[in-house]
């Protein structure tokens, strides 16, 4: 009787035990909730210094994820290699007969061109402007030798429309006088102002003929109608009565 109490008395303790341990796993579900809890509440307060956090750990995932490697196939044909056409041979060229030569063309005849002359050129025609003077012992570069010769830039100039008495040569004291005069009107004439020349022939070795002019009048002109000068080929005993 005394054993069976005491088993009885040792078995009531265990049952507190079980209590103990029933209450304690109720309470662990609600400590996970509070600290989730107290976790949110923490990561909503810090949410700006968090999320570049979680953006750095991230990247390297959608790296990988949005760069698939590509996949290797197994049952893939091996690449084909292309070969080198063959280059066909040179054909041999085969001996023919000796072609004929071809017969001759027959060429139409071209009438002789006859040559035809061309115009005349146009006078030469130059405008002068510089000083004169009278010819002396020197060059003669710019000057008046008598009353129908002068010097332009060291070229001798006749007057082609007239002609006048040279003091040298000069037959009598009247002819001399005419000549000084022709001389000495040249000379005021040429330094008047421009004068154009206008080519009269070729150029000789006794000058080149040239009609000097101004203002459309000839200098010439003007010394036959002063009875400095008369025309060409006109007789010189005037001078000389």
């Amino acid at each position: 009787m005394a054993k069976t109490a005491t088993r009885g008395r040792r078995k009531a303790p265990a049952r507190g035990k079980t209590k103990a341990r029933s209450s304690g796993g109720g309470l662990l579900p609600w400590a996970v909730i509070g600290i989730a809890a107290i976790g949110g509440i923490v990561a909503h307060d810090h949410w700006k210094s968090i999320q570049p956090m979680l953006a750095r750990q991230s990247t390297p995932i959608t790296r990988d994820t949005a760069e698939p490697k590509p996949v290797v196939r197994k049952d893939a044909p091996p690449k084909q290699v292309a070969l080198a056409a063959p280059t066909p041979k040179a054909a041999v060229p085969v001996p023919q007969s000796q072609p004929l030569p071809p017969a001759a063309i027959p060429t139409p005849m071209i009438p002789p061109i006859k040559a035809v002359p061309s115009p005349a050129p146009a006078a030469v025609s130059q405008t002068g402007t510089v000083a004169f003077g009278y010819c002396g012992q020197g060059a003669h570069i710019n000057c008046v030798g008598d009353g129908g010769v002068f010097w332009y830039k060291g070229e001798k100039i006749v007057i082609a429309d007239m002609a006048s008495p040279v003091v040298d040569q000069a037959r009598c004291d009247g002819e001399r006088r005419v000549a000084f005069a022709a001389k000495s009107r040249l000379l005021a004439l040429l330094n008047a102002g421009p004068f154009t020349m206008n080519a009269a022939g070729k150029a000789e070795p006794s000058g080149a003929p040239r009609v000097i002019s101004r203002d459309g009048r000839s200098f010439g002109a003007q010394l036959i109608n002063e009875g400095l000068a008369r025309k060409p080929g006109a007789a010189g005993s005037a001078w000389c009565a």
